[in-house]
């Protein structure tokens, strides 16, 4: 095979693999159209899709399943791209939302504006609300703020390795849970019921206007980074490389650690910490198709869709009527893999 013909063998590929991986993400989002409490068939979905079926099939599509899914496809899309872009900037496999305690820095943020400044909250009921989302995710990406600039000035000033970057993010973890257990300790039992579930991550929370809000902050962070793809296949290779090919490093670090870590926050205001998943998507895809940005980025974006939708049918159908936080099930998944990938990074 000559030069082009391997290039095209190399990008179909790649290009299958996307294609296989909307095929299921379709097929899966179908099925978790259908299971639940409410039992329903293909057809009375289709029907109620287009408008033909009223009353409760109507009610249970439109205002329960349907906001689910959609907040399980921008969230998985949102926290897998965060993680391979983190990846990438930070040089370091094991970098991802949550193991660099951005995810807690959100956390911590919407904590203090749901508890202190009264912007959520839970009723008697056990229902969780949200009374302004627009003021919790700007608390929550300052947040965010606050943990990237820590580990960003530490990384510049002391020069710190890939591995102490880590270390660094679980020092933040650890600083801002501590903060947000301060802010339960004074909070009362409605509050407190809130602050709790809220640290679970779940998709049953957002309602229509909270996945426009996270909608509209996913799609053109995703088409930033695409367009970028450029930039961190150079970084990839090394920073002097990058620099004689014309990149400004510090810049494209810089703002990439910004929205990724706005992608966070908004999630995080709206479903809680959902942990692991931008560890886990980079990685089977940089098995799977090599670590190519071009391609990397948009498929871990739809695996990360995948992943975060299958977990989710899969928490509310394993003990039914009880539905798990999503949160609980990406935690067990993602913790065996982070101890794969530390010994491999100890063996290396």
């Amino acid at each position: 095979m000559d030069v082009p013909e391997k290039y095209k063998a190399y990008t179909k590929k790649k290009i299958t693999f996307g294609i296989v991986l909307l095929i299921i993400l379709f097929l899966s989002a179908i099925y978790a159209l259908c299971v639940g409490d409410y039992k329903l068939t293909v057809n009375q979905v289709v029907n109620a899709l287009m408008g033909y079926e009223k009353g409760n099939i109507s009610l249970v599509i439109w205002n329960i399943r349907l906001p689910r899914i959609f907040a399980a496809i921008i969230a998985g899309i949102s926290l897998a791209v965060s993680g391979a872009v983190m990846q990438c900037i930070l040089r370091n496999p094991l970098a991802s939302p949550f193991t660099m305690g951005i995810s807690h820095g959100a956390m911590f943020g919407a904590a203090l504006a749901i508890i202190l400044l009264g912007f959520g909250g839970a009723e008697s009921t056990g229902r969780i609300f949200v009374n302004n989302p627009y003021v919790i995710t700007i608390f929550a990406f300052l947040g965010a703020l606050i943990g990237v600039i820590v580990i960003l000035l530490l990384a510049k000033l002391r020069g710190l390795t890939p591995e102490a970057m880590i270390l660094a993010g679980v020092a933040m973890s650890s600083l801002f849970t501590a903060g947000t257990t301060l802010i339960q300790y004074f909070a009362d039992e409605l509050q407190l019921a809130a602050i709790v579930y809220w640290t679970f991550g779940d998709l049953g929370r957002p309602i229509w206007t909270e996945i426009y809000i996270m909608a509209a902050v996913m799609i053109p962070s995703l088409i930033y980074f695409i367009y970028k793809r450029w930039d961190y296949n150079a970084l990839e290779a090394g920073e002097e490389t990058a620099k004689s090919l014309g990149v400004d490093t510090e810049r494209t670090r810089l703002i990439g650690m910004l929205v990724a870590s706005l992608l966070t926050s908004v999630n995080v205001a709206f479903l809680g910490i959902i942990g692991f998943v931008g560890l886990i998507c980079p990685h089977i895809v940089r098995i799977c198709i090599g670590g190519d940005y071009r391609f990397l980025i948009p498929i871990s974006a739809l695996l990360g869709a995948v992943l975060l939708l299958v977990a989710d049918t899969f928490a509310r159908t394993i003990i039914a009527p009880i539905i798990l936080p999503v949160g609980i099930l990406t935690s067990f998944l993602g913790a065996p893999m982070f101890l794969y990938l530390l010994l491999k990074m100890h063996k290396k």
